[in-house]
């Protein structure tokens, strides 16, 4: 049986008072689903998904309506984006922490599975006694998972 320490990668954490705009740029250079974000003594706090960050830097009444956004100039695009030159990390989490997609290394696959799938999560922090020691992407899980189907 495979177990979640045995798949788990290496993979980008930052902490909570990492700037938010080093953060974006790591995500977006190296196009990962999101990111593993950390209190300040390495443990797990959040994962921070690639979409919460659009969320971020969109503002509500444009989400509302997305109309808007046809009739505001790329000037009005670029202030959108300046909010994450100020921001930390900590500010792209959302204000009601959802339950943190983590598992234990001897977890099993199927058990990390049902834990992205309940939580809708892009990635799964994988730690040892509370320390992260690597990550698993669902692309790299659907990877493990449909191998033998092709």
């Amino acid at each position: 049986m495979v177990r979640a320490g045995e798949i788990a990668e290496e993979y980008p954490v930052v902490g909570v008072d990492h700037p938010a705009l080093e953060a974006v740029g790591l995500m977006s250079s190296r196009r990962l689903p999101g990111l593993v974000v950390t209190e300040a003594d390495g443990r797990p706090k959040a994962v921070l998904a690639a979409s919460q960050v659009v969320q971020y830097i969109v503002p509500d009444y444009i989400q509302r309506d997305p109309s808007l956004a046809g009739v505001l100039g790329e000037k009005a695009a670029d202030k959108i984006a300046q909010r994450l030159r100020t921001a930390k990390v900590g500010d792209l989490l959302p204000e009601h922490p959802q339950e943190l997609p983590v598992l234990q290394v001897d977890d099993t696959v199927l058990e990390l599975a049902a834990v992205m799938a309940r939580l809708r999560s892009p990635l799964c922090a994988v730690v040892d006694q509370g320390r992260i020691v690597g990550v698993v992407t669902a692309s790299h899980l659907l990877e493990l998972i449909c191998a033998p189907l092709t």
